[in-house]
C-alpha cells in the first residue's frame, strides 16, 4: 500500500455510542463526513485512546473502521490504532483493520511496557512483524517520557528506518527531549513525516512538524488547520493568537484531573458543535462531574466554535 500524505491535520475522532452503549454508526457518518469535508484534514485516525478502541470487541473495531471509511467516501484515508499487546495478535489486529478498509496503522507499544519497559529490539520486532503480515504503512507512536514505553532516540531511529514506517506520532511530553531529539530525527530520517500529538502543548510543538495527529482535531479542526499552516510559515504571532483563542477549550478538555477524562470531554464538545446528541462513553470511562457539560459548551462558544449542524 502507498503511504498517505499526513502533512496537515489528522483528527483522532471519538467513537460515538447510542444511549444503550452500542456503537452509533449513524453518528459516525455525521462525524466522519463533517471532518472529511474540511480542507486541510488529511486522514482520520480511529480506535485510539480518544476512540475508546481498546473498549471494543474485534467485530466492533472492524465495523467502526468500515463506518468511518464509508463516511469519508474516499476523500481521505482512515488509519486504525493497533493496540493489542502481543506481537502476533497485534499483527492479526492490523490484518483485520486492513480488511475493513484502513489505509495505515498507528502502532501502540505493548501495554506491559508502560510499567515494565521493553527489551532492546522488541519494538523494532513489533513493527517488522506487523508490516510483514499486512503490508500496511505504519506510524511510529512515541509515548510520553513519564512512561516506560517511551522509546529512546536509538530505538526511534531504528524503527523509522524499517520498511513500511512512514510517519511518527510524537507525544513525548518532555520539551527537553522534544527540542533535542526532533532535530536529530529530522536530519537522520528526512522522509519521515513528523506529527505532534501534544493536544495541550500544540503551540510549542507546531513549528517543528509536518502536521498534527490529535483528538483535539475532532472538535476544532478549522482553527487547528490554520495553526498548522502558521507553524509551517513560522508565523508565531498568528499561531499564538489561535492558541490563545483555543485556551478556554484546552483548559476544559485537557487540563482535567485525568487525561482519560479528555475523551469524555471531547464528546461533550461535539454535543456543543451539534455533531453528537449526547456524550455516552464505555466503562472504565465515567461521566464527568455535574456541570462539566455546560462548562465545556461555554468554552466552545468563547473560542467561536459554534454548531455545525
Amino acid at each position: 500500500m502507498k503511504a498517505p500524505d499526513l502533512r496537515g491535520l489528522s483528527p483522532a475522532p471519538v467513537t460515538p455510542f447510542t444511549r444503550d452503549g452500542e456503537v452509533d454508526h449513524a453518528a459516525i457518518q455525521r462525524l466522519g463526513s463533517w471532518l472529511g469535508s474540511i480542507a486541510g484534514v488529511k486522514s482520520l485516525v480511529v480506535l485510539g485512546h480518544a476512540g475508546e478502541g481498546t473498549f471494543l470487541s474485534p467485530d466492533e473495531q472492524s465495523a467502526v473502521i468500515e463506518s468511518f471509511v464509508k463516511s469519508v467516501d474516499g476523500k481521505i484515508p482512515v488509519i486504525a490504532g493497533i493496540t493489542l499487546e502481543g506481537t502476533d495478535v497485534a499483527a492479526q489486529e492490523a490484518k483485520r483493520a486492513a480488511k475493513a478498509g484502513a489505509g495505515a496503522g498507528l502502532v501502540y507499544p505493548s501495554h506491559g511496557w508502560l510499567r515494565f519497559g521493553y527489551q532492546k529490539g522488541a519494538p523494532q520486532d513489533r513493527y517488522r512483524a506487523i508490516f510483514e503480515e499486512t503490508g500496511l504503512p505504519l506510524i511510529l507512536f512515541q509515548y510520553p517520557d513519564e512512561t516506560e514505553a517511551t522509546y529512546n532516540l536509538e530505538t526511534q531511529l531504528e524503527i523509522a528506518a524499517q520498511p513500511g514506517v512512514f510517519a511518527m506520532k510524537n507525544g513525548v511530553r518532555n520539551m527537553k527531549r522534544w527540542d533535542t531529539e526532533i532535530p536529530v530525527i529530522r536530519r537522520e530520517r528526512p522522509n519521515l513525516q513528523i506529527l505532534t500529538c501534544h493536544d495541550e502543548y500544540l503551540l510549542h510543538t507546531m513549528f517543528d512538524v509536518d502536521g498534527a495527529l490529535v483528538g483535539y482535531g475532532c472538535i476544532a479542526p478549522e482553527p487547528l488547520v490554520e495553526m498548522i499552516a502558521a507553524g509551517k510559515a513560522k508565523d508565531y504571532a498568528k499561531a499564538r493568537r489561535i492558541h490563545d483563542r483555543l485556551l478556554p477549550v484546552t483548559s476544559t478538555v485537557y487540563h482535567r484531573g485525568s487525561h482519560m477524562e479528555g475523551t469524555v470531554a471531547l464528546k461533550h464538545a461535539l454535543v456543543a458543535r451539534g455533531i453528537l446528541e449526547h456524550a455516552t462513553v464505555r466503562s472504565p470511562l465515567r461521566p464527568l462531574a455535574p456541570g462539566a457539560d455546560a462548562e465545556i459548551a461555554s468554552a466552545m462558544r468563547k473560542a467561536d466554535l459554534g454548531s455545525v449542524r
